[in-house]
């Protein structure tokens, strides 16, 4: 199956249209024609090899909403015209313990990544959905909930999941002291779905200046770190502190604002942190937690539940060819909250 994408093909350069090959569909695989792709913090790091393991060429994409072109003789969960949707991971053993226990995310043997993977069966490059197609295992298949806008679903299968996750492991619902550090793509998702389990949000960032979006997209409070005085009042006062902050940064200020027993969860930065002091952990019995996606099961839980409410993420829709634009854009935290490109613009 030739198709047509986007990929990176070193750190240094831009990405470019890149034509390559999809499997044709075994009999477990469902074939879709993709028709949105969110941009994640996630595709920039990869293109620029940031964390030193991107294979070049390298096609990023992990937030995917499109329709069923094809089906496998064995698929029964899917038909042709579907609408679904692929996240960050398209299969994995099925066999071991977290497996079974839907939480493929980690796999023992690694769960296989939607982009900079390898298929399990032969091997290939996986290839992410900057494309026109994609080809998947049907049991890592999404259906997305019918009165939802789909060029603003995409992001809900990584941002939201990432999310989601934590808040539900953590038991979060009315009554909850819920805190959320940074306000970009995963923290407008962690507030808004925070939200809709019934906590009390409060929204953590350096200055007063996003209070008034935090507010709009359904915070009850906002609280400045730069303000030693309000810091200080707002001692133990959070269950859950969900931290989106993607880059490495001090989380020293936020562990005594946790009650006891309280949990910081660690979700945007993937790699070093300023060192922790323990004192206020010890003193408080707090934790420092960290929390990937969620399994398949939990991630079509939570577009059930996002359907259910209505929640939906803030997007700006780009054309394909505008991609290394948003990357810089990203990179200077000029969104509001989330790109997604719209694959009819690739040609």
């Amino acid at each position: 199956m030739k198709t047509l994408g986007y990929a990176a093909q070193s750190a240094q350069e831009p990405l470019a249209p890149f034509s390559f090959e999809r499997r044709e569909p075994r009999a477990n695989d469902v074939a879709i024609d993709i028709l949105y792709c969110g941009v994640c913090h996630s595709d920039l790091h990869t293109a620029r090899n940031d964390w030193g393991v991107t294979l070049y060429p390298a096609v990023p994409g992990h937030e995917i909403v499109g329709r069923v072109s094809a089906v496998g003789d064995d698929v029964a969960d899917f038909v042709v015209g579907d609408t679904v949707a692929v996240g960050c991971m398209v299969d994995s053993c099925k066999e071991c313990d977290q497996c079974h226990q839907g939480e493929e995310q980690y796999c023992r043997e690694g769960n296989t990544q939607t982009y900079g993977g390898q298929d399990r069966v032969d091997g290939t490059p996986t290839f992410g959905g900057y494309s026109k197609h994609i080809v998947v295992r049907d049991e890592f298949v999404l259906r997305v909930p019918e009165n939802l806008d789909l060029a603003r679903v995409a992001p809900l299968v990584c941002a939201g999941i990432t999310t989601y996750s934590p808040l539900r492991t953590w038991n979060v619902g009315p009554g909850s002291r819920v805190a959320v550090v940074g306000m970009g793509g995963l923290g407008h998702m962690g507030i808004k779905l925070a939200v809709g389990l019934g906590a009390h949000v409060t929204v953590i960032s350096r200055t007063e200046a996003k209070k008034d979006d935090a507010l709009e997209l359904g915070a009850h409070e906002f609280l400045a770190s730069s303000d030693e005085g309000a810091m200080a009042l707002a001692q133990a006062s959070f269950d859950v502190i969900l931290d989106t902050v993607p880059v490495k940064h001090d989380i020293n200020p936020y562990i005594p604002l946790l009650d006891v027993d309280g949990t910081l969860v660690i979700v945007g930065q993937v790699g070093p942190l300023a060192e922790p002091m323990t004192v206020p952990m010890i003193f408080g019995r707090r934790r420092v937690a960290g929390s990937l996606i969620g399994g398949i099961a939990e991630t079509q839980e939570m577009l059930d539940f996002c359907g259910r409410m209505n929640i939906l993420p803030e997007c700006e829709t780009i054309a394909m060819g505008e991609i290394n634009e948003a990357y810089e854009r990203m990179e200077k935290s000029d969104v509001r909250y989330r790109f997604v490109i719209d694959m009819a613009t690739l040609s």
